[in-house]
């Protein structure tokens, strides 16, 4: 007996039939890709193919673990190239295996190599992901530099598709190579190059700062989130490649650079796990963070230190000029850590793995004291540090001792990255005031006219021009400070027509520097005694031109280095005490603030609202107590702005 109640039947056909078609992909055009997806991954005989459940869908190739295929959205992004996205410039088969999990709510990919791979040996490099989410997550423990000399990972994009990445990195409409063929020209005068970034995009920024960088186009962005810098090398300040912009019909290229030879001062850390770090792609927003990756500690990868094995450093850092940030650093063979030291003289360096640490205070990004430091999993060691940085009594310094050119020319804001500065742009950018030879008049040109830059094929003679009164005709000191040097150079000096030599050579990266957007260095200092016996009471004069026993390879890349600071030690200049006039002009959107007749008085300012009026938020203009006259150009989007003098 046939139990079943069969309920009423219905045909469809002629237009009903055709509405209802209709209606069914009307319905699946709304809920779009996101509702088609199923978490998971399949295996197609040559990829594994990963779905996150929310629109994302990528293919990693089973014989070398590169990235082929990257569709967001039901929108194909992977780049034109045909390369893939890859760890260094792509593995290999040889000697390199790639298997697939499925962990209920995630996926993960595992790419190992053996001591076969020529590329990379010995490496494990993760791909992650969770159901719903289109977070790629990523680590590598790396035991082997790889062959190319630098260790990244490389997002191969589809540049028509992701046009809008950081402009100082997009080389579309080039039409020359400026140096090598990784920086161009372009018709208007600029220059660009994965080298360079802006603070916009945080395209360069330094190791510290890092958050992100990406590209956007029609409702899609995909951006790197750079995670923690603890197994890279090059310290706190370090700044290295994040995106390149091929340009149509070409790639868009994210970047994670975890080491490379780009202006190298440590040796770079094996044995370690890299991450993690978070491919996100999304409508186009940045990122928000952060991104929480506590959970893949669960996920067992080789090198995963979790917070019971880690602790932290904390103390009080004294002796740092109040208007240069202070910074405490960390580092081993295996680790590096860092944390800014706060308005108090507080600081915190927490997530330490434990271990023995060389610390660093750094007075900007110039160390001044260094110690050692013990760290125990679970507790906070207390180091107290004090700058041993000299203070003694100057005839003049020009910049301050940071460790950077900032306010120097062509580097006025450079730690902000403001315009023009060659972290941004070559230094034969259109955009940057002329280099040229420099005459400066010590307590009468502003800071911003001193060269960042001296380069013997550009803008070798630097002339300094100084007063001096009887009570300073005795032996004097005079400092170069330099963040780094280029081409073995050294300054040779000369005192009123006196050549006082030159140093030897001073160990230097082994890299191009100011010409690929770095400054950074060993930070070094050059001095020279100045015998009472070539001083002159009135108008003294040093000349300085870089030596070097190597030959240039062009005007920009020649022998030459990136001043941090210039100082003569002696009897300071004696001080006018009395209320000093304040004299001003304007002409053109700039204000002139001179006070010829008290030099060693330093300028302050202060900006508010139009309705608060003068208040007591003064803070000082700086480099101005080497002066007595500065040129401020006029900022309309601040209301109002006070200055005043003090002793």
């Amino acid at each position: 007996m046939n139990n079943h109640i069969p309920g009423p039947i219905y045909r469809f056909s002629g237009p009903l039939l055709e509405s209802l078609r209709w209606l069914i992909v009307l319905s699946l055009l709304v809920l779009g890709p996101r509702a088609w997806g199923s978490f998971g991954y399949t295996d197609n005989g040559t990829e594994y193919v990963v779905d996150t459940g929310a629109g994302l869908v990528f293919n990693v190739n089973k014989s070398d673990g590169n990235v082929d295929s990257w569709l967001y959205q039901g929108v194909q992004y992977n780049g034109p190239s045909g390369k893939g996205s890859e760890i260094a410039s792509g593995l290999g088969s040889t000697g390199t295996s790639v298997s697939a999990a499925n962990l209920g709510n995630i996926v993960m990919v595992t790419i190992q190599t053996t001591s076969a791979n020529t590329v990379c040996a010995n490496l494990t490099h993760y791909i992650i992901v969770t159901n719903g989410v289109n977070d790629v997550y990523m680590a590598d423990y790396m035991t082997q530099e790889p062959g190319v000399g630098e260790f990244r990972w490389i997002t191969r994009l589809a540049y028509n598709r992701l046009p809008n990445g950081p402009t100082p990195s997009d080389n579309n409409g080039s039409i020359s190579n400026v140096e090598s063929t990784d920086v161009f020209y372009h018709p208007n005068g600029t220059t660009t190059s994965k080298y360079y970034g802006d603070s916009v995009t945080h395209s360069k920024d330094r190791a510290m700062d890092l958050t992100y960088c990406g590209a956007t186009g029609n409702s899609v962005g995909v951006w790197m989130v750079f995670g923690n810098r603890e197994s890279s090398s090059g310290g706190p300040f370090y700044r290295d490649i994040e995106n390149q912009g091929d340009g149509a019909n070409s790639d868009q290229e994210i970047y994670n650079y975890m080491n490379s030879g780009h202006e190298q001062t440590e040796a770079n850390r094996t044995s370690v796990l890299y991450g993690p770090y978070v491919l996100v792609w999304n409508n186009g927003p940045a990122p928000t963070l952060p991104i929480d990756t506590s959970w893949l500690g669960t996920l067992g990868l080789t090198g995963w230190v979790d917070a019971s094995g880690r602790g932290a450093v904390s103390g009080i850092a004294s002796g740092i000029p109040p208007d240069i940030q202070g910074v405490v650093g960390l580092s081993n063979a295996v680790a590096q850590y860092w944390a800014k030291v706060d308005s108090t003289g507080n600081y915190t360096v927490s997530g330490v793995k434990a271990g023995t640490y060389t610390a660093i205070l750094y007075q900007g990004e110039l160390g001044v004291v260094t110690n050692s430091v013990g760290v125990t999993a679970g507790s906070t060691t207390t180091l107290n540090l004090t700058s041993v940085w000299p203070s003694p009594s100057k005839v003049f310094q020009i910049g301050a001792w940071d460790g950077t050119p900032q306010g120097f020319l062509n580097a006025t804001n450079i730690l902000g990255l403001s315009l023009p500065n060659f972290i941004t742009m070559h230094p034969s950018d259109v955009r940057m005031n002329t280099w040229s030879n420099v005459t400066f008049n010590v307590g009468i040109d502003p800071i911003c006219k001193f060269p960042s830059i001296l380069m013997r094929g550009t803008n070798g003679l630097l002339t300094i021009n100084f007063p001096l009164v009887s009570s300073q005709i005795t032996s004097l000191t005079f400092k170069i400070g330099a963040t780094t040097t280029y081409n073995s150079a050294r300054p040779d000096v000369k005192i009123n027509g006196t050549d006082l030599g030159h140093p030897g050579a001073s160990s230097e990266p082994n890299s191009r520097s100011w010409t690929v957007g770095s400054y950074r260095g060993y930070n070094l200092v050059w001095s020279w005694t100045l015998p009472s016996s070539d001083l002159v009471i009135g108008t003294n004069q040093l000349i300085i031109t870089p030596v070097s026993g190597s030959g240039d390879l062009s005007a920009w890349l020649s022998a030459g280095w990136v001043f941090d600071s210039v100082e003569l030690d002696g009897p300071a200049t004696p001080v006018n005490t009395n209320p000093p006039p304040l004299i001003t002009s304007y002409a053109g959107g700039i204000l002139n603030l001179s006070w010829p007749t008290n030099a060693g008085w330093t300028l302050q300012q202060q900006t508010n609202s139009l309705s608060m009026g003068l208040n007591t938020n003064w803070t000082d203009v700086y480099g101005s107590t080497g002066m007595t006259s500065t040129n401020i150009p006029l900022d309309p989007t601040k209301p109002t702005v006070f200055f005043r003098l003090r002793k």
